[in-house]
C-alpha cells in the first residue's frame, strides 16, 4: 500500500537537500515532488536570460543542484530538478514546482472546473491521502513562502522516509497550523489574492 509523506520547509535549501537524501535512499524522482513559493521570483523560467556561462542550461538551476547536492551526490534529486517549472495555483500565484504532485494539480483543477470538487493544492494533497486540515497548513504555508515535499512510499518504508526528512527542520503542521490560527487565519482561501 502507498502512503505520502509530506514535508513543509521554510528553508529552499533544506528541502532540496531532502529531496537527495531520498535520492540517496533510492526513492525514485517520479515519487518525489516539490513545490516552492517563488513569491520573491528566485526563480522567472526565462533560461535565456539566466544562462551567463553560455552552456544552455538555467544558471539558477545548475546552482540549486549544486547547492543541495551533499557530498556531491546529484543523481535522481538532479532529475527532479530539472523538470522545475512555474505554474500559478489558485490563490498562491506562482510556485515553481516538479514531480508527480505538479501532474496532480493540473488533474484536480480540471476536475474542479468540471464537477465543482476541491481544486487547487488542498485537493491534490487530499486526493493524495493528506488529512484535509494538514492539506490546508500546507497550502498556505507555500503562500506564505515556504517549499513542500511530498513523497510517495510503501507503508514499510514510511518510518524510515519520515525519519529522514525530519533531519532537515521541517516544520511541524500542527505547530504552524495553530501559529496561523492565532492570528485569525481559519483556512487556505483560493480565492484571497496572493501574498506579495
Amino acid at each position: 500500500m502507498a502512503r505520502t509523506v509530506t514535508r513543509l520547509y521554510d528553508n529552499r535549501n533544506d528541502a532540496l537537500e531532502a529531496a537527495h537524501e531520498l535520492e540517496r535512499m533510492g526513492i525514485r524522482a517520479d515519487d518525489v515532488s516539490i513545490i516552492a513559493s517563488n513569491k520573491d521570483s528566485w526563480y522567472d523560467g526565462d533560461s535565456a536570460r539566466k544562462d551567463k556561462d553560455g552552456d544552455g542550461r538555467d544558471d539558477r538551476g545548475e546552482g540549486l543542484a549544486k547547492g543541495a547536492a551533499t557530498g556531491g551526490v546529484l543523481g535522481a534529486g538532479a532529475g527532479l530538478l530539472a523538470g522545475l517549472g512555474l505554474i500559478a495555483i489558485p490563490g498562491i500565484g506562482p510556485v515553481v514546482a516538479a514531480g508527480w504532485l505538479t501532474t496532480t494539480l493540473a488533474g484536480a483543477a480540471t476536475g474542479a472546473v468540471a464537477g465543482g470538487a476541491v481544486g487547487g493544492l488542498v485537493g491534490a494533497l487530499t486526493d493524495a491521502g493528506v488529512p484535509e486540515e494538514d492539506a490546508h497548513v500546507y497550502s498556505e504555508g507555500v503562500r506564505r513562502g515556504s517549499t513542500l515535499l511530498t513523497v510517495r512510499v510503501s507503508e514499510d518504508r514510511a518510518a524510515d522516509i519520515e525519519a529522514a526528512l525530519d533531519r532537515y527542520r521541517p516544520s511541524d503542521v500542527r505547530t504552524r497550523g495553530q501559529e496561523y490560527r492565532n492570528n485569525g487565519w481559519t483556512r487556505f482561501d483560493p480565492d484571497a489574492p496572493p501574498p506579495m
